[in-house]
Formats: C-alpha cells, sequence, structure tokens
C-alpha cells in the first residue's frame, strides 16, 4: 500500500498572449494577478510572467481546482533558499490544501523564446477514501481489478 499520493498540474502558456494584455491593461493586469513580490521580482518581462501564470494554473490543477475557487494571487511563485522557485499558497488555495492534507508542492518552471511551460506536483497522505476516489475514476465502478 503507498502511503502518498501525488497530484499532478501543467500548464502551458504563450509567452505573446501575456505580453499582448500586458500592454493593453498594463498594472491592472498585474494588480489583479501577481502579488507585489512577483511584479517586483518580474520588472514586467513577460517571459516571467508567462512563468508564474503559468505556475499559478499548474498549482491550482494540482489541487484539483484550475482557476475556479483559487484567486490568482492566493498562489504566489516565491524563491526558495537555494533559488528555485517555491508556490506560497494564501487564502482559498491554502484552505483546500490544507483540507486535501497536502504536504509539498514541487513546480518546475521552463520557458522558450515563444512558450512558458510549468509542472506542478503536490504530495498528500494517502487515505481509503481517495483510493477509492481513484480506482472508481479509473474503472468506472467502485471496485477496481485486484492484482495478485
Amino acid at each position: 500500500m503507498r502511503d502518498h499520493m501525488l497530484t499532478t498540474g501543467v500548464d502551458f502558456v504563450e509567452i505573446d498572449r501575456v505580453a499582448g494584455v500586458l500592454e493593453r491593461y498594463g498594472d491592472r493586469f498585474l494588480r489583479r494577478i501577481f502579488t507585489p513580490g512577483e511584479i517586483a521580482y518580474c520588472r514586467g518581462r513577460a517571459p516571467n510572467l508567462a512563468a508564474r501564470f503559468a505556475a499559478k494554473e499548474a498549482v491550482m490543477k494540482s489541487l484539483g481546482t484550475g482557476f475556479r475557487g483559487v484567486g490568482w494571487r492566493d498562489v504566489e511563485v516565491v524563491r526558495a533558499p537555494s533559488g528555485a522557485p517555491s508556490p506560497r499558497l494564501h487564502g482559498r488555495a491554502r484552505r483546500r490544501a490544507e483540507r486535501l492534507g497536502v504536504t509539498e508542492i514541487a513546480i518546475s518552471l521552463s520557458h522558450s523564446r515563444g512558450f512558458a511551460m510549468v509542472v506542478a506536483v503536490a504530495s498528500r497522505p494517502d487515505s481509503d477514501e481517495t483510493r477509492q476516489a481513484t480506482e472508481a475514476t479509473l474503472w468506472g465502478e467502485s471496485v477496481a481489478p485486484r492484482s495478485s
């Protein structure tokens, strides 16, 4: 029996789209989506903003919400002491993670000339309830086939 369950979230963002929204809406866009710390770190650089936008969506997906039910600023990308990006949860995102028993969320950010991509992996203790829900989803019934 496994003792931890991993949930993932992935998001892929076109940097030009973020640049266009930034050009059109400026500070209004920044203040709606990003925390003051993220705005200061990115200094208006579209690739960095796109990566953080993708990170927010990927983390929300790893929490099972997508962008519904969690505010954009409830997920903040900060730098760990090692320099690696790390999510910091606030408000509804934090409450959701606590309710799920999430013990850790790891993220990996990457961007090329045109795209930003992020993978988020959340870890939480496994339970009979989550195992049964997973089996029902996989097998379309309440009892999954058992291997010997």
